[in-house]
């Protein structure tokens, strides 16, 4: 495994978006339901002012010496379980192309378990495709543990 680069995490900007599109079709299934195309689709830009205009979502970058190398969002819910609690969900969590292997995803990880913790949250919870079976031992690997079946319906 390569050596850990030295991280730091902070808020993603509308100038990150293209960026991390490229990184979320950068893999079989992304490349099937993004558009990393130039000029970027406005539908991108509008989901980003969505999500940082909203205190409960946090999309966070992780860089290293300047460049973006990985990225995630955290989503913070209130429910009435748990007596009214909060729990923190994540997703689409990407380490860039050429980053991998160098312990970027499992400090980006560390970072929002973290984060949930402080802003009150009881657990943190993600998914991840039945396909992705590297994702699902990495994220077991981090503590997470397959409790739940998780159901969409898409339209």
């Amino acid at each position: 495994m390569n050596q850990k680069p030295d991280l730091t995490f902070r808020l993603a900007t509308e100038s990150d978006v293209e960026t991390i599109v490229f990184m979320l079709a950068d893999d079989p299934l992304g490349k099937k339901r993004e558009r990393a195309e130039l000029p970027l689709p406005r539908s991108y830009v509008d989901a980003f002012l969505a999500i940082d205009s909203d205190p409960n979502n946090e999309l966070v970058v992780a860089q290293s010496e300047g460049k973006l190398v990985g990225f995630l969002q955290l989503t913070l819910i209130p429910y009435l379980t748990y007596q009214g609690g909060w729990r923190a969900l994540v997703e689409g969590v990407r380490v860039a192309p050429g980053c991998r292997g160098q312990g970027i995803g499992k400090s980006l990880l560390q970072w929002a378990i973290i984060r949930a913790k402080e802003k009150g949250c009881h657990l943190i919870q993600l998914t991840t495709d039945k396909t992705r079976e590297d994702a699902k031992i990495f994220y077991e690997n981090l503590g997470f543990k397959a409790t739940h079946e998780g159901m969409k319906l898409h339209f």
